[in-house]
């Protein structure tokens, strides 16, 4: 049974796989390679110290979530970045942003009263 938040709807159901996808170091590095241009699985695979199927398994993920792309060139199939689904889980973490400055300011503010206050410690 799924339980539904009241009043939450579900803009993106592909955010997790997204999240999912981001959250492995390989998978990150994989995308930051395909910013710079399309590439193969063996031009994908050379930094790394991993088989060509495992570098396969990493970009299903990332096509399951919709942030790669693969095109059928002959016998290579290129993978190429597709960031549109990246800017919904950007868009997401957005809305957390005026909590994080709130909560910034906050811990500014209390900075400040603690070193008043030790200042007006010393001074006596």
């Amino acid at each position: 049974m799924v339980m539904e938040l009241s009043g939450y709807i579900n803009k993106q159901a592909n955010l997790d796989h997204v999240f999912a996808a981001l959250a492995d170091p390989t998978r990150r590095a994989i995308l930051s390679r395909l910013a710079k241009g399309q590439a193969s699985v063996n031009e994908l695979a050379e930094p790394f110290e991993m088989s060509q199927p495992a570098v396969s398994k990493h970009l299903r993920v990332l096509e399951k979530a919709g942030l790669v792309d693969r095109d059928v060139d002959q016998q290579r199939r290129p993978a190429k970045l597709n960031a549109e689904n990246m800017a919904s889980a950007v868009r997401w973490l957005e809305e957390f942003k005026a909590f994080w400055e709130t909560s910034f300011d906050q811990l500014d503010e209390l900075l400040v009263e603690m070193k008043l206050t030790d200042k007006d410690s010393k001074n006596e």
